[in-house]
């Protein structure tokens, strides 16, 4: 695809959630453009949610790798991925993910890569790697700010952390809390992320821009005694398709800014479940309710979206910040909390704040909306929106010129050893 001769062939494993295949995926293409070769390995159920996102531009460079899970009769196949998954099964699909080691074995003797990257819990892939000589490099889906909070908490116990902008309220405290199903599912997930963090040969890649998480990638390099490289946002571009046209026909007639785009994620909430009876005629032409997965990307970077109400996943976040739409807030689990406080930090989003006892009310949303999008005191969000998408067009890619350089150091130092 460059003008350089591919150089590495690099493994890559993401955890088996929508939000972390597809930065990966991202990632394989920026790597690609610039000549290497890329394995994505997943379950194959994953791999049906991507595999139309590899065009042909990208077909010989990227290849999909099936990882073939335990079989288990409370985990079939369609339980795979973290999408739909009911709670319940949250540390079955884990422990079924680590017990596939063996097959992962298998593949990584079979496609002999140069470099393994692998995601936040997957400490037992790193392992096999080092044991074939692969070195291995983790990448960290999440931000710095919110990375470096909850290592904080792990490896400085009771320290507060040093950054008052980033903090947890006391219901997402034990929000964080009741996510884990036991306290043995507590230690078990501590073990995986701070094993998988050590073992990362020399190197963390990041999701990120410096400009926006600086202070953070600096906090979390001296926590995690690695050296951190902030990749840039790793959005998606929009792409013409046939599938969702009616959604895209129907923005095109409305004005610039006037639309709210509302998304809680593909693993939360279900659309039957979430809205009243008699809402789809209420709302009429008004409104346009997509049941099932949602064209995101293209949705965010439609002229006619003036606002985002987000649950804050960090991809989210990236995408609104690229395409220069403001957020309105409303975190749901574990790490959006973190997430929304960097999106006020940086002035590009409001959060509705909850009652004491973590709960929303109607009054509190539309207001956060109304100043978000159209009153004039909401005015310096929307602006810092829109210069912060200026900042990722400019700065946007100057991470991957970084990160390649920095993997083919680290490979050069495979036949000497590596640590």
């Amino acid at each position: 695809m460059g003008t350089q001769q591919a150089s590495l062939s690099v493994l890559m494993l993401p955890w088996l959630a929508h939000g972390h295949i597809s930065p990966f995926l991202e990632l394989a293409k920026k790597l690609a453009e610039r000549n290497f070769y890329l394995s994505l390995c997943s379950t194959p159920i994953n791999h049906s949610s991507i595999k139309e996102r590899i065009t042909h531009k990208y077909s010989l460079f990227i290849q999909l790798v099936e990882l073939h899970l335990p079989d288990s009769p409370d985990l079939p196949p369609h339980y795979h991925t973290n999408n739909g998954l009911p709670a319940h099964l949250a540390s079955t699909l884990k422990d079924a993910f680590e017990m596939a080691s063996h097959n992962f074995d298998n593949i990584v003797k079979t496609l002999k890569p140069d470099l393994l990257i692998y995601d936040f819990n997957q400490q037992w892939a790193a392992a096999i790697a080092s044991s074939h000589n692969v070195p291995a490099v983790q990448f960290l889906t999440n931000g710095a700010a919110t990375t470096s909070f909850l290592l904080n908490m792990l490896k400085m116990g009771g320290e507060k952390f040093p950054f008052q902008e980033i903090h947890l309220r006391g219901y997402e405290s034990l929000m964080i809390r009741d996510a884990v199903s036991t306290p043995e599912d507590h230690v078990k997930d501590k073990y995986r992320f701070l094993e998988a963090l050590e073992r990362s040969c020399d190197i963390v890649l990041i999701k990120i821009l410096r400009e926006i998480e600086g202070k953070y990638i600096d906090y979390l390099s001296v926590l995690a005694e690695k050296k951190l490289v902030p990749l840039g946002p790793l959005v998606e571009d929009p792409v013409s398709q046939d599938e969702h046209k009616d959604i895209m026909q129907w923005l095109d007639k409305k004005n610039k800014y006037s639309t709210v785009f509302v998304s809680f994620g593909r693993e939360k909430i279900r659309v039957e479940d979430a809205l009243p009876e008699g809402f789809f005629g209420r709302v009429g032409e008004r409104g346009w309710v997509v049941e099932g997965w949602a064209p995101q990307v293209k949705i965010i970077g439609h002229h006619g979206t003036g606002g985002f109400v987000s649950h804050c996943g960090w991809s989210s976040v990236m995408e609104s910040m690229k395409f220069g739409v403001p957020i309105i807030a409303i975190p749901m689990h574990i790490d959006q909390p973190l997430n929304s406080r960097v999106a006020e930090e940086v002035g590009v989003g409001v959060e509705v704040v909850r009652d004491n006892n973590g709960k929303l009310h109607r009054e509190e949303i539309a207001q956060v909306i109304r100043k978000v999008v159209v009153e004039e005191n909401g005015e310096g969000v929307r602006r810092k929106a829109r210069e912060m998408s200026e900042k990722f067009k400019m700065k946007g890619e100057e991470g991957i010129e970084v990160v390649v350089e920095e993997l083919l150091k680290l490979c050069k130092k495979k036949n000497s050893g590596f640590h």
